[in-house]
């Protein structure tokens, strides 16, 4: 397989609104879009839901659905012990932030992925086939710009959203997120130019590139479960967003 050319990701699009769930058919990815992310598309018991709103917690999870597996992968095929620690941080802060998005996807009524995007299912593929210092020098880099790219919107999330359990998901996020920063940038190889140029100037890639599908329905859906013997030990993972309370009568109302 070619080497992957890197983008940033996270950037959400305009995204259809369904009576059944608040689905995302296009357009989460690299590309920036003219999208308007404060349109409010449902009223919940938490606050206004937005387009924006919506679009992180799609790409929180579907961030997850690669970057815990790739974290394994550093646990098992990582030269350096940096490399294996970075793993480690990568299992246990999406499992901690998996765990989140299933709680409080079904409350807001919001659809999340059960695979990444192809676009990301590529960063996987190529880490798979990675060896020795390629492996290392492949996931500290991939790694960084991802991290790097939606840093700053888990702060305009953080900073804009009127919704209690967005703005839970997104205080978790920034811990975790920079945690797993600083865990690529301690492992001493990241190009800190070519991250910030791919980071700065994203590839454009077509939407059903950057889309993570649509869940089957009946499939079960995916749990990140770190494997025994990978601790949490020192591992920060933020404030998990606490259960929502019972709702008065219907969970949400789709505007």
């Amino acid at each position: 397989m070619s080497r992957i050319t890197l983008g940033s990701v996270f950037v959400g699009g305009a995204l259809a609104v369904t009576a059944a769930a608040l689905a995302y058919p296009s357009l989460l990815g690299v590309q920036k879009t003219s999208s308007d992310g404060a349109r409010v598309i449902a009223h919940t018991r938490f606050g206004p839901l937005t387009e924006a709103d919506r679009n992180f917690v799609v790409a929180v999870r579907a961030a997850g659905l690669w970057e815990f597996p790739s974290g394994e992968l550093a646990v098992k095929k990582g030269t350096t012990e940096a490399v294996r620690e970075a793993g480690r941080h990568l299992i246990i802060g999406h499992a901690a932030l998996d765990a989140s998005c299933r709680k409080i996807a079904p409350e807001l009524n919001i659809t999340i992925p059960n695979q990444p995007s192809p676009q990301q299912q590529g960063f996987l593929v190529t880490l798979q086939s990675d060896t020795g210092k390629q492996f290392d020098s492949d996931l500290a880099n991939i790694l960084r710009v991802t991290h790097g790219s939606i840093f700053s919107t888990i702060a305009k999330i953080r900073s804009t959203t009127r919704n209690t359990l967005v703005r839970q998901l997104a205080d978790q996020a920034n811990d975790v997120v920079l945690d797993h920063i600083t865990q690529m940038e301690g492992s001493g190889l990241v190009n800190f130019d070519q991250v910030n140029a791919q980071q700065t100037n994203p590839q454009k890639l077509p939407s059903d590139q950057v889309t993570p599908p649509v869940p089957q329905s009946g499939v079960p859906m995916v749990v990140l479960t770190p494997p025994p013997g990978v601790s949490a030990d020192g591992i920060p993972t933020g404030p998990a967003a606490p259960a929502a309370p019972a709702a008065p009568s219907g969970s949400a109302t789709v505007g």
